[in-house]
């Protein structure tokens, strides 16, 4: 791949704007100045990248998979109605890349949530065929007992949907806490699952996304991560 290609692809502006960059003198990849646009760049050996003496994450190419411990009130969306969106958390070069979010958080729900520009993997992960699981811990407004468990493992009827909807499990680790896994992902499951089961949701935190945890990263942190496809169940790769 071209330098200049390279630049593109890394959010840092036009054709025009990555030329300017690279006539300034303003590039460094792996500590050494790049100054001629048409430099061959192999985008797996780029450990480091600075502009205009910044340091830079270098993204993955072609396929790039973004890990975040999503804050409170943002919203999962490019135009967000009334929170900022997720994606302006990344720094700037970032926020210009085409990537989507692996399903979707409400805005005041928190934890793992995946951003990335493969469509085949995002697709895998939500396509209800692959049950792929997700682990909510969920702050009830009412005490609970073992027979709000049993309710949603034998299965609720959502309000407006006519259908019956099971979790894979349900455990309370305190009377106000309940921590449930789901593989479907429909919109505001988790609270309208519990509402139907007699209960309120006053706080939801999603702590997994199939093998992908957040705990490691502070809120509002992210990191590049390379997924084991191997521990997707019937991956179809």
């Amino acid at each position: 791949m071209h330098l200049l290609k390279y630049l593109q692809a890394q959010g840092l502006g036009s054709r025009k704007q990555c030329q300017v960059l690279i006539k300034d003198a303003a590039v460094l990849i792996n500590g050494q100045l790049c100054t001629d646009a048409r430099m061959e760049i192999e985008p797996s050996n780029v450990s480091s990248l600075q502009i205009d003496e910044v340091n830079l994450p270098p993204v993955p190419l072609p396929y790039f998979y973004i890990l975040l411990n999503k804050p409170a009130d943002y919203e999962t969306s490019h135009k967000p109605q009334f929170y900022p969106s997720v994606f302006s958390i990344l720094p700037e070069p970032l926020r210009h890349l085409n990537m989507q979010a692996v399903g979707r958080l409400d805005a005041d729900t928190t934890g793992v949530l995946i951003l990335t520009n493969d469509g085949q993997f995002n697709h895998r992960c939500t396509s209800p065929k692959h049950k792929l699981p997700k682990i909510y811990r969920v702050s009830l407004k009412h005490a609970a007992d073992e027979s709000l468990c049993m309710k949603l493992q034998q299965g609720v009827l959502l309000h407006d949907d006519n259908e019956t909807v099971k979790a894979e499990k349900a455990e309370l680790t305190d009377s106000h806490t309940l921590l449930l896994t789901i593989t479907s992902g429909k919109y505001h499951q988790v609270k309208r699952m519990v509402a139907a089961a007699g209960n309120r949701v006053v706080a939801l935190h999603r702590s997994a996304f199939g093998p992908w945890q957040a705990e490691d990263l502070p809120v509002g942190g992210w990191h590049f991560f390379q997924p084991d496809f191997d521990k997707l169940q019937d991956a179809q790769y």
